[in-house]
């Protein structure tokens, strides 16, 4: 049997397995089975960015979804958390996201997440896999007088950005603060700047025309150098990168330094602490993290715990140790008092009130984390065979670690949705932890590419 998901759903070249037509419209009947509940008409929502091949996946999910008996709600472009807001709060079975995050345009993916908003389960993942490839999707279509139904919800944004709005302290307002905003031409092109100004901003938005190509090109989380020059030249207080999915931050502070996602952390945890908010003294992060956050973290007394790379990994420990912020250096962040996943306006929401409640610009507040030289180089892959089988690789990396000592780390590993395996060295210096990098990926490159 195939494996479709990879850490954070489905995912791969629109129009190739496994992001064809055929294969959408078989998950989409996979799904719309597992989540039917007897006595009870079933809903699943459906919503994408801004990728031309969104189209063509839609359709796609509607018509399995519709053949199994279940409706399909079409909302449009939305942010990956705004399906998982609207699936709880229209009590759906379970919501879809057509969307490759931040990958180039021709690239396109489906998330699912259940009812209570939640990302699958590896349980409910392998069910779907197995009802695809094992074609037992036939014996399950539903006669004629029970087909399903297709609905367009057309105040799906404005539910959203209500919900937005609300997670914002209501003691405090954005008026008068300048805010540059970088949508990525994705998912959040509408609904953010409209937040932001509805809050009382006075917002420049940048990257808010979407053709359907042009989604996360030389703009958003993955580059936000336009961003920063548009901060200092308009002397704005804040820029905002978003991806093109809308579940990763990237912030710019008003001198135009870009922050990392470790850095967004560890002020609102910080910010959460001082309050007697953050829940068991504690945050989650990935193997990723920089090394700087971990001493930023261990200054302040905060607890913190580590899991390996993915958004759902870091929500499962997070609900087990009774945390209730988490995310990666990517700018993924979950603040599991608002939202029950990663959102990236709700994180830049949550640092704004920081500057608001510290009464600070961020170039200042950003000082509570250094952070340690880091390299990470991606190496395309022909195939991806364990990593520790493999001698030359592992002395490299050997090498590199006793020589590093407490100094840096060295992590090896694939990408879980892209034929590249992840070389990051952190260390001392820029220079030591480049030649220490390079040093790996050659090796990596040698025996894999």
């Amino acid at each position: 049997m195939g494996r479709l998901f990879g850490t954070d759903g489905i995912r791969g070249v629109a129009n190739e397995f496994p992001m064809t037509a055929e294969m959408a419209m078989n998950i989409g009947r996979a799904t719309a089975h597992i989540f039917k509940r007897k006595g009870h008409h079933p809903r699943i929502i459906i919503g994408k960015d801004t990728r031309i091949s969104g189209y063509m996946i839609e359709y796609a999910l509607v018509s399995g979804i519709t053949s199994m008996g279940v409706d399909a709600l079409l909302v449009g472009p939305l942010p990956t958390p705004g399906i998982a807001f609207l699936t709880t709060s229209m009590r759906a079975d379970a919501g879809i996201v057509i969307s490759a995050s931040h990958n180039p345009f021709q690239d396109n993916g489906i998330k699912i997440f259940s009812g209570e908003g939640l990302k699958l389960t590896d349980d409910q993942e392998n069910q779907i896999e197995e009802l695809i490839f094992e074609n037992r999707m036939i014996s399950l279509r539903q006669n004629p007088s029970e087909l399903g139904k297709a609905y367009r919800i057309d105040d799906a944004r404005g539910r959203y950005i209500v919900f937005l709005k609300y997670t914002f302290p209501r003691e405090y307002s954005l008026e008068g603060m300048k805010i540059v905003i970088d949508c990525a031409n994705g998912a959040t092109y509408r609904i953010a700047p409209e937040t932001f100004v509805e809050l009382g901003a006075h917002v420049k938005s940048l990257f808010v025309n979407p053709d359907g190509k042009n989604i996360n090109l030389n703009c958003g989380s993955q580059h936000p150098e336009t961003l920063a020059e548009e901060v200092v030249k308009t002397k704005a207080d804040i820029g905002l990168a978003f991806d093109g999915d809308g579940d990763r931050l990237i912030a710019v502070d008003e001198t135009g330094h870009i922050l990392t996602g470790d850095q967004i952390l560890v002020i609102c945890a910080r910010m959460m602490k001082k309050e007697g908010r953050l829940k068991n003294n504690l945050a989650i992060t990935t193997i990723m993290s920089n090394l700087g956050l971990r001493i930023a973290l261990k200054k302040m007394g905060i607890d913190h715990i580590m899991t390996q790379v993915g958004d759902r990994y870091v929500l499962e420990e997070m609900q087990a140790r009774g945390a209730n912020i988490g995310g990666e250096d990517s700018g993924h962040m979950i603040f599991l008092d608002h939202h029950t996943t990663g959102d990236g306006i709700i994180t830049a929401l949550q640092l704004i009130s920081a500057m608001k409640k510290e009464g600070k610009p961020l170039s200042e507040l950003v000082k509570v984390m250094k952070v340690y030289p880091q390299v990470l180089i991606n190496v395309e892959v022909k195939d991806k065979p364990d990593l520790s089988k493999i001698p030359e690789i592992n002395q490299i990396i050997k090498k590199a670690e006793e020589e590093l000592r407490h100094m840096g780390r060295v992590l090896v590993r694939y990408s879980g949705t892209q034929p590249i395996c992840r070389v990051m060295v952190e260390g001392p210096t820029p220079e030591v932890t480049r030649r220490y990098c390079h040093m790996i990926a050659d090796i990596v490159r040698e025996k894999l590419s």
